[in-house]
């Protein structure tokens, strides 16, 4: 549930787009029933502004696991129906370089965003990062509506007004916004516990990261027990995780952050996809790491990766069963076992033949043991499928994979050629920082590539 139960554009390359303009069908909301217009957001505007309707936007990405959750648990299912003609509907796919237009007028740094968008000044009235159950999805479709139509007063004004700044990227206005409108609201007010964790959403968008951990500490008491509570919990920790390394601060908050995230995982259950559980964990083992505790760590991962193979297990369709790779692969390598997921990666490369995450996944862990020739094999099928700046995390990895072979010229070469074609890309869809980390990387190479004078 990383801000919150969201994919982030972290440093270094989990910058993501690509021009594939072919991007396989089963990955789109084919099975949802809401009528979204897939990647034409000219198309969906102008029917918007026909039918005088706002326009709801999901912004998602392939290689976002939070993003197939939500396709194959959220946005299929049928009672959504109902809704359809609440709204126009758009997915906007940052794979494809056609959306850089889009995305340079509505920026997003978590995976999936959805907006709400009304179509007469195309001003953003809503901007909401991360998953959401079916039913706190439709209270979002309300709050929309309400933004839309204006008329509402105090705390559900000031609501549709903090969601608006932080639609419009002013993150520290939202949340001075949120937080007056959580002080205004009644203490059972409905709409609490989202606009706890739109607020700590925009604390971290503004680099607040101790306000945002101390209030989460001070809201979670407040706030009903939800998947909104669970985000809240997440989002204070990883905010506390971005305190500076052994400051008084991080000290202080960690431990009691940490506790609310377990406190999350625990009995009663809440309401959750089994991808929100999942990033629970994540953000559990990434604070134990911080706290230098590598026993506990792992034996969180351990715990994680077997709730993962369960829940893999249950998945309905090789669609659904895919959403639980990246996060499987990510505790096999916290635990150094990628013989446990390696299985489950070669059955969704051969139950997904144009999805390039398997093999990109591949690549890493066959690596990983040492297994060169398989990984270059696996590293060449997902460059065959994979264009825009996603490329650039595949050549990242087969730069690692030509230095364990032992070859840093073929490294040198294969990174001169992401940061070549990373200036080719349009500048909405490729991360700065991004480029950055392949500089540097290639900087750390150049003195072993070089021929030894004679």
């Amino acid at each position: 549930m990383r801000l919150p139960a969201a994919c982030l554009l972290l440093m270094g390359l989990v910058a993501c787009t690509a021009a594939n303009t072919n991007a396989p069908a089963d990955e789109s909301h084919a099975g949802s029933p809401l009528p979204f217009i897939d990647d034409d957001y000219g198309r969906a505007l102008a029917e918007a502004k026909a039918k005088g309707l706002p326009l709801f936007v999901d912004v998602w990405a392939p290689w976002c696991h939070t993003c197939r959750s939500m396709k194959a648990y959220v946005m299929s299912d049928k009672a959504l129906a109902k809704h359809s003609g609440r709204y126009v509907w758009l997915e906007v796919n940052t794979d494809l370089t056609t959306n850089a237009a889009f995305q340079e007028k509505y920026p997003v740094e978590f995976w999936p965003t959805l907006y709400v968008i009304d179509p007469r000044q195309e001003k953003p009235l809503l901007r909401y990062a991360g998953s959401a159950t079916v039913d706190q999805l439709v209270k979002l479709f309300d709050d929309g509506e309400r933004a839309y139509k204006g008329g509402v007063t105090g705390a559900e004004a000031l609501l549709a007004r903090g969601d608006a700044l932080y639609a419009e990227g002013r993150a520290a206005e939202s949340a001075d916004t949120l937080a007056e409108a959580l002080a205004e609201a009644p203490a059972d007010w409905s709409r609490r516990g989202r606009a706890v964790a739109s607020m700590l959403t925009a604390k971290y968008g503004a680099k607040q990261y101790e306000s945002c951990a101390r209030t989460a500490l001070e809201e979670l008491p407040k706030t009903p027990r939800s998947l909104f509570w669970a985000s809240g919990a997440s989002l204070g920790l990883s905010c506390s995780l971005a305190l500076e390394e052994g400051s008084a601060a991080a000290k202080e908050l960690r431990p009691a952050l940490e506790a609310k995230v377990t406190e999350a995982l625990a009995p009663p259950a809440i309401e959750m996809a089994a991808d929100d559980r999942s990033d629970l964990y994540g953000v559990l083992v990434e604070a134990r790491e911080a706290a230098k505790d590598e026993a506990g760590a792992k034996a969180l991962a351990r715990e994680w990766l077997t709730y993962l193979e369960g829940e893999a297990a249950k998945a309905p369709n090789p669609e659904a069963r895919t959403v639980f790779d990246s996060h499987r692969m990510g505790a096999a390598m916290k635990l150094g076992a990628p013989e446990r997921v390696i299985p489950a990666l070669e059955q969704s490369e051969k139950d997904l033949p144009q999805d390039y995450n398997p093999p990109a996944r591949l690549a890493t862990l066959y690596r990983m043991q040492g297994r060169l020739d398989d990984a270059l094999a696996a590293s060449d099928r997902a460059l065959a499928r994979v264009q825009g700046a996603r490329r650039l995390t595949v050549l990242s990895s087969r730069a690692d994979i030509f230095v364990a072979r032992k070859d840093p010229a073929g490294a040198a070469k294969t990174l001169e050629e992401a940061i070549a074609f990373a200036k080719t890309l349009p500048a909405s869809q490729v991360s700065p920082r991004a480029v950055a980390g392949l500089e540097k990387k290639l900087a750390g190479l150049q003195p072993a590539a070089q021929p030894a004078p004679k």
